[in-house]
């Protein structure tokens, strides 16, 4: 069972000609199979956490370990990490003009795999997989996400997401800018990556109506860099009513 574990995580940024601690001891366990989602309010460390998993290079972790499966990520290179099974469906999706949407999926999937898929039941799993999500095949051979709205370039995120097959899934604020149908379709696609029961999920939201879709294992409140306070799903609900002025009093958000 793969199992991404994060230890005593510290993260600090360069903004403004100083150097800023984001992350504060970020203690959590992901499980094959499981659901995690992190809530939390603006500027709380929530994208930072996603960003840092993934290596990206702004971030600089001065403690604490990152493993999956016993391996230390933090020593892996960004496509290392994501071969060995991490995978960021990003929020801000990036476009990547010149490079079809067919290419970089097979490119990625080979990448993946450690050789290239067979181009007939390749092309078989990609067809069915876009009608899955609604996708016009036209898409295929658009470039990545140049021109695409919101909604389709999180459904493109999903598309990744069911044909590479990660140990674990970080969706960053996959909710954000979706309308009601699209909202459905990128949760169902989840949803049926999650079925699997291949997959640890980490949900990052500011909201519950992707929870009403999405229903997780556990919900963690991420407050001032660090997670505050962890329970089921009922945990969701009670920051839907109440929000998170109980976590952010005293400037406890970073």
């Amino acid at each position: 069972m793969a199992t991404l574990e994060i230890r005593d995580l510290h993260v600090t940024v360069e903004a403004d000609n100083a150097t800023k601690e984001i992350l504060k001891g970020v203690d959590l366990t992901v499980k094959q199979g499981e659901t995690h989602a992190i809530m939390g309010p603006n500027g709380s460390g929530k994208s930072t956490l996603a960003y840092s998993l993934a290596g990206h290079p702004k971030y600089t972790i001065t403690g604490g370990t990152v493993t999956l499966d016993g391996e230390d990520v933090l020593e892996m290179s960004v496509d290392e990490r994501a071969r060995a099974g991490l995978f960021l469906a990003m929020q801000y999706p990036v476009e990547v003009p010149g490079v079809s949407v067919s290419n970089f999926l097979r490119t990625s999937a080979t990448a993946i795999r450690g050789e290239a898929p067979k181009l007939r039941t390749w092309v078989k799993e990609v067809k069915e997989a876009m009608e899955r999500l609604n996708m016009d095949p036209s898409f295929a051979e658009r470039n990545v996400n140049e021109g695409f709205s919101g909604g389709e370039k999180k459904r493109h995120e999903i598309l990744q997401l069911e044909l590479l097959k990660p140990k674990v899934a970080i969706l960053d604020e996959t909710d954000s800018g979706l309308d009601v149908d699209a909202l459905r379709v990128v949760s169902e696609g989840v949803n049926r990556v999650r079925e699997t029961g291949e997959v640890g999920t980490l949900l990052i939201t500011h909201y519950t109506r992707i929870l009403r879709y999405i229903k997780p294992d556990q919900v963690h409140v991420f407050s001032g860099g660090r997670i505050v306070e962890s329970g089921g799903a009922e945990l969701a609900d009670k920051l839907e009513n109440e929000g998170y002025e109980a976590y952010t009093k005293g400037g406890a958000s970073a």
